[in-house]
């Protein structure tokens, strides 16, 4: 299988579950569901390393308890954080608000700055995804083009991401640009990308390249808890490109890991996706 390492978030989830949906100025109960692992590192690299791959993450964490915790239930479920920084402040926690209906709200601190380190040897990496705002990530991007597949999600703002795959969802494209979606990937991605594909929930995603455009649906689910899903869709879309799949064919398969993840009541990839890896694993045996 492949190398894969990860510029992403590392969070440790507080889940708040209220008693209705949210609605300016109003007053609601909730339940305290705990802490949990979260963020885009922990996302999409636990279901790459159940579909076999090497997945390293490259975050930063506080020198406190929780990221001590944070630390040690990543590296638990595979994921090498030989790269990990720490830096002296308190890990805070990320506040996710739950509604009834599966949809959330989250509420984070500001994070401190974190600058990259030296890019590391691309010709060990099949593939680099960037889901972070981290100083330097993009000179990582622009070195490993020549020898890794980059894959990159759209930041919330318009700054740039070389890469080969840009990913965002349609609710990150709202009043972004006049420009054509593809003009528009283009111009945050440059001249290396070959695919701009924007997500949109139960109505699946588009698939923008030079010669067109293409739908691909998305899976049918019960959604239970929506976090995570779009990270869930970047790992099963990776894996699908690292194997060969088409691009079609790569983001059915990241449908397939997000239905498994909004039926999951957990931020992380749950066991159901867990075990239809583990059967793809032993229908190839």
């Amino acid at each position: 299988m492949a190398n894969i390492l990860l510029v992403a978030n590392l969070n440790c989830d507080r889940i708040l579950r209220l008693d209705k949906p949210l609605k300016m100025g109003g007053r609601f109960h909730y339940q305290d569901g705990g802490q949990r692992l979260g963020g885009g590192g922990a996302n999409t690299g636990i279901g790459l390393v159940w579909a076999g791959h090497e997945v390293a993450l490259v975050s930063q964490v506080g020198r406190d308890e929780i990221g001590d915790w944070l630390l040690a239930e990543t590296s638990t479920l595979g994921i090498d954080c030989r790269l990990m920084q720490r830096y002296q402040q308190h890990t805070c926690e990320m506040l996710l608000v739950m509604t009834p209906d599966g949809e959330r709200t989250i509420i984070r601190p500001e994070r401190p700055r974190f600058e990259l380190a030296a890019p590391p040897n691309w010709r060990n990496w099949d593939a680099l995804y960037i889901n972070s705002s981290a100083e330097g990530s993009v000179s990582w991007a622009k070195t490993a083009l020549p020898h890794s597949l980059v894959v990159a999600q759209l930041a919330k703002d318009n700054r740039e991401r070389p890469c080969h795959l840009l990913i965002a969802s349609r609710a990150d494209m709202q009043g972004r640009s006049e420009l054509s979606p593809w003009q528009f990937g283009l111009s945050i991605a440059g001249e290396s990308l070959r695919a701009f594909i924007v997500t949109d929930g139960a109505d699946g995603a588009m698939l923008y390249q030079p010669e067109g455009e293409t739908r691909v649906a998305a899976e049918a689910a019960t959604v239970v808890d929506t976090t995570g899903a779009g990270d869930a869709y970047a790992a099963g879309l990776i894996h699908g490109l690292v194997r060969g799949d088409g691009y079609c064919q790569a983001m059915a398969e990241g449908a397939r890991w997000a239905a498994f993840a909004v039926a999951t009541e957990s931020s992380i990839p749950g066991e159901q996706l867990k075990a239809y890896l583990e059967q793809a694993v032993t229908q190839k045996a």
